[in-house]
């Protein structure tokens, strides 16, 4: 992999102005979404199942420093492309105990402001052993998202190989096969693209109207099914949800596939620099009231900011986060047998849709609040 110099820079001085501005000596990142976004997409972790992985990066005013094993030093310069970069990786034998982050910042030929007794940024709540460290998880999560256009650009491939890869395994969807076939060819459809599917959801039939997080099951596929998607590579996220149903479709699941499409039209048009997540929300909230669902809102959260976590953060009621540029939204509407989701990037001229499927049915909904008019994923008619 090669880095990118000039994103790591760029995202070093970003961090340092916040360092600044919140009075830190240094930073500390455990964080596999952190560490991907500082080192501009290096794959830091190896069990993906865990946030955090064998690498930690510590930061201070004039210093940057990866901590970590010599069994993951050779492939972070060699394949991952850090050894051509400002990093200073210091690799420890596996065997021994680990760095602590605060032992190595009190040292004041590491970094020079380790007698000024200012505090540490941490990504993590979890204690590190002695040091004035204070918890940055929240703002650090809203640095990511504010993606360079280096970063903008990586996320547009990313949602088309997103959606390449969501409609190639929906083609080979087929009634008899269980859920776990299904999501097997979904992540085998995404990981020939270089993706992880990071979330990888299945539910078929009955499944799609009890549960909106549906982990895939022993369940065999009669005629409704959903696949929901969220794809990382290089530490970018997209997200996307499809549906197929075989045969014809009940009016039922029509109407509430509908009035998904319009609550995510909403958003979609409210997905605008300036605008706050709760302005967003409220949006939703009216187009669920119109559609004839005003309580469907509270049965699952809408989405949010996506970036290097699947959501960096929510949209809630009177959330207060402003939308900018550069922003890359991930809005999920659902009702019961329904669902809309795709990946949207906030520009100034109006939101951009990143993981749009050519070729797949849509749904022409209307904004109630402006009239516009969005197209939206329809359920594929099999």
């Amino acid at each position: 992999m090669k880095i990118n110099n000039d994103e790591v820079v760029e995202k070093l001085i970003r961090l340092r102005d916040f360092m600044r501005r919140e009075d830190l000596a240094a930073c500390i990142l455990r964080r596999t979404a952190s560490l991907a976004w500082i080192t501009a997409g290096a794959r830091t972790y190896v069990n993906t199942a865990n946030g955090e992985g064998p690498v930690t990066a510590v930061i201070t005013a004039d210093r940057q420093m990866l901590l970590t094993s010599e069994i993951e030093a050779p492939r972070l310069r060699d394949e991952e492309g850090l050894g051509s970069t400002a990093w200073d990786i210091i690799a420890d034998p596996w065997y021994g105990t680990a760095r602590n982050p605060a032992d190595l910042l009190r040292d004041p030929g590491v970094n020079a402001d380790a007698p000024s007794g200012k505090r540490t940024g941490c990504d993590t709540a979890v204690p590190i052993r002695a040091g004035n460290i204070v918890d940055i998880g929240g703002p650090l999560a809203r640095l990511r998202s504010q993606l360079l256009p280096v970063e903008q650009r990586r996320a547009e491939v990313l949602g088309a190989d997103c959606a390449a890869a969501m409609q190639d395994a929906c083609e080979s969807v087929e009634p008899g096969q269980s859920e776990y076939e299904i999501a097997a060819l979904l992540w085998k459809h995404a990981q020939r693209r270089g993706i992880q599917a990071v979330v990888n959801l299945v539910a078929c039939d009955e499944r799609i109207h009890r549960y909106r997080h549906p982990l895939p099951t022993s369940a065999v596929l009669h005629r409704h099914a959903m696949l929901v998607l969220c794809g990382r590579r290089n530490g970018l996220i997209t997200s996307m949800t499809r549906i197929l149903h075989f045969g014809p479709l009940p009016e039922k699941i029509r109407a509430r596939q509908n009035a998904v499409a319009s609550v995510d039209a909403a958003m979609i048009a409210a997905s605008r620099p300036g605008t706050t997540t709760g302005e967003i929300l409220d949006h939703a909230i009216a187009g669920y009231t119109t559609g004839g669902f005003p309580e469907a809102w509270r049965e699952h959260h809408q989405g949010g900011i996506t970036a290097y976590e699947p959501r960096e953060f929510l949209a809630v009621p009177g959330g207060e986060d402003r939308l900018v540029a550069g922003m890359l939204c991930a809005w999920n509407p659902s009702l019961p047998g329904a669902k809309s989701e795709d990946t949207i990037l906030v520009r100034e001229d109006g939101p951009q849709i990143l993981t749009s499927t050519p070729g797949w049915p849509a749904i022409q909904a209307t904004d109630v609040r402006t009239g516009a008019t969005i197209e939206r994923p329809d359920i594929l008619i099999r």
